[in-house]
């Protein structure tokens, strides 16, 4: 069986570990493939409030394109890229 970032169960440990983050005031990023080859897990990490996310120089585009709709959806400020 291979390993699929859209289980619940995967959903829920990047909810923790960016909740737990974020209630000890650290930043949290991730730094994977997933975020690039699916916009639907970008959005959710975005959603979840992660503070960074490594992309393939072939989805930078696309996906920061997402996440300006979704921070724009949330009324927050955009971010500049660092």
């Amino acid at each position: 069986e291979s390993f699929d970032e859209r289980d619940p169960g995967m959903r829920k440990m990047l909810a923790m570990a960016v909740e737990g983050a974020k209630r000890n005031g650290r930043h949290v990023g991730i730094c994977g493939q997933a975020p690039s080859d699916d916009v639907e897990i970008a959005r959710y990490l975005v959603e979840l409030g992660i503070d960074s996310i490594s992309l393939t120089p072939d989805r930078v585009l696309r996906t920061i394109q997402a996440v300006h709709e979704i921070e724009q959806a949330q009324g927050r400020a955009p971010r500049r890229p660092d």
